[in-house]
């Protein structure tokens, strides 16, 4: 199924309960569309991963290897491979940007430091970075950047393969927090722009200094909203020829790095006005999450409406890069489940091992299975991700309190206990109805009571048979009566769900595989589906 501009547009406007047709991405490694003969190997390979989305490179110096020379081989044979293997593409411009360095600019434009000034430091040491306040720097980058939007025009006119592009790649400046060129100085002595107080609320204006002070963050600040301008051109152009959505994506300031530490003025969650205010034209920012803490940085950028905004979603989340592990499964199943996350990519899925790519694919296969469910049917949901040291989630739905934990954190698994660290599980949980839920993941446990059932729960500590230690499991001589109703499970079904959305049975968990009925649960070593009724009493 293609993913239409149209759907994508609509996916970032609104929030619905799990998406259908998620973009169920991989992105390629820095250097793997560089050739023909790459092109070829690479894209069926991601096919059979199960991929419907690949992250492709667009490299200007290949592009442009002689000033107004356009060479647009890759850029070709990237779509028609695409297209014959029925995935989307979603074009990454590598321009004059990329992980903060003018890397991928042509040679020409490296050599030429008079048109195309760099970047400097406090001390006027010239950096790798072309400079944003350059109007050549600009223009020829916008030159190059229309050829491509013109060329994917030609090739793709109904917008059947490339879906999205990424303007630039982790825009950034490092070792200063923003650049002193003569051209900066001048941007940073003039006055702060009105649209930008406005859209912060300040009142007083005054130069960049005078509005947000000296510190590194301040000059944060001022970059941000000079980059984000900066791409706006490259936006509008790209609108004005061959419309579609377009974002960019941030290098994360984690470890308590400083701005210049990290690369600073980058599309942050913490700019985030700066840059809608700098580049309105943009669709949403989106982070490349390599550090841990993978929940805290995806909830920052998943930003949902506000009266302000005029219903709009702020920040629709969409990860395009995060490191390819034995733990992305069930990250993505989280970031679907959680925050109705537009798409979910690792990066260089094609330079993994088949272990560390074994779990996208089955993860992938049991969200395009969860999309399949009518959206009306959908009455909310949730993603579930645990590991060693955060296990435990409690859900209250209108009443269904539901206890949801890291599989290991029943007694019958040997690794639970042995010093082995625990792998993440994670699922997709949907709300179907009163006391009807979906849940779809690996490694987890929930088991489901009413508010006062929970209210009045005794805490247990489990044996490895799966029942309290000896003397924890007799109710004695209670000083207050039992209160209230108890919810059971009616029943808890192994399915699988038809492209059509339809529910096909496979088999009952009963018995063991639901201890005697007091949860529902699947291995931190399955990924299945689970359709869950419950019942009062």
């Amino acid at each position: 199924m293609k993913i239409t501009t149209l759907l994508l547009l609509t996916l970032m406007m609104t929030v619905p309960a799990v998406s259908q047709t998620p973009l169920l991405g991989g992105e390629l490694s820095n250097s793997a569309a560089t050739s023909v003969a790459d092109i070829d190997e690479v894209l069926p390979r991601m096919k059979e991963i199960g991929l419907n989305t690949v992250l492709v490179p667009a490299y200007w110096e290949l592009m442009e290897p002689e000033e107004g020379m356009f060479d647009f081989t890759l850029i070709d044979r990237t779509i028609d491979v695409a297209r014959s293997e029925n995935l989307n593409i979603v074009f990454l411009w590598f321009g004059a940007w990329k992980n903060s360095m003018s890397c991928y600019a042509p040679g020409w434009f490296k050599q030429d430091t008079k048109r195309f000034p760099r970047a400097q430091t406090a001390s006027g040491k010239p950096m790798e970075i072309a400079s944003c306040f350059s109007d050549n720097v600009l223009q020829a980058d916008l030159k190059a950047f229309k050829a491509l939007i013109s060329r994917i025009a030609q090739k793709d006119p109904q917008h059947q393969v490339v879906t999205m592009i990424q303007i630039e790649n982790e825009i950034g400046m490092l070792e200063s927090a923003r650049d002193h060129t003569a051209l900066a100085e001048k941007a940073y002595n003039g006055p702060v722009p009105a649209n930008l107080l406005k859209a912060l609320g300040i009142k007083k204006g005054g130069t960049w200094s005078d509005v947000f002070g000296t510190d590194d963050y301040a000059d944060e600040k001022f970059m941000a909203y000079h980059y984000a301008c900066y791409v706006e051109q490259l936006a509008q152009a790209a609108r004005s020829i061959h419309d579609m959505p377009l974002f960019v994506n941030a290098a994360m300031n984690s470890r308590g790095r400083k701005p210049g530490d990290y690369p600073s003025a980058g599309p942050l969650a913490h700019l985030i006005d700066f840059w809608n205010t700098g580049a309105p034209s943009i669709d949403f920012l989106a982070p490349d999450i390599y550090d841990t803490g993978f929940k805290s940085w995806a909830s920052q950028y998943a930003i949902p409406a506000r009266p302000q905004d005029g219903g709009k979603v702020k920040n629709r989340l969409f990860i395009p890069e995060t490191r390819c592990s034995g733990n992305c499964g069930v990250r993505a199943l989280y970031a679907f489940g959680e925050h109705d996350a537009l798409g979910f990519s690792p990066f260089a899925i094609d330079q993994a091992s088949p272990s560390e790519t074994a779990n996208i694919t089955k993860a992938y296969n049991l969200i395009n299975q969860v999309s399949s469910i009518e959206p009306k049917s959908k009455k909310n949901n949730w993603g579930l991700l645990f590991d060693q040291e955060d296990s435990e989630r409690i859900i209250d739905d209108d009443g269904t309190v539901m206890t949801c934990r890291h599989f290991y954190t029943l007694p019958w698994d040997a690794r639970a206990t042995d010093g082995s660290v625990w792998p993440e599980g994670g699922a997709i949980l949907i709300k179907l109805g009163k006391y009807d839920y979906i849940m779809a993941g690996c490694g987890v446990v929930v088991d489901f009571k009413t508010r006062t059932e929970k209210e009045q729960e005794q805490q247990k500590t489990l044996g490895e048979d799966g029942f309290t230690e000896s003397g924890e499991g007799v109710e004695s001589k209670p000083s207050d009566k039992f209160k209230g109703k108890r919810l059971g499970l009616l029943s808890v079904d192994e399915i699988e769900i038809t492209p059509e959305g339809e529910f096909v049975y496979q088999r009952r968990h009963n018995g063991d595989q639901s201890h005697q009925g007091r949860h529902a649960r699947i291995g931190t070593d399955d990924w299945k589906i689970l359709h869950i009724k419950l019942y009062e009493y």
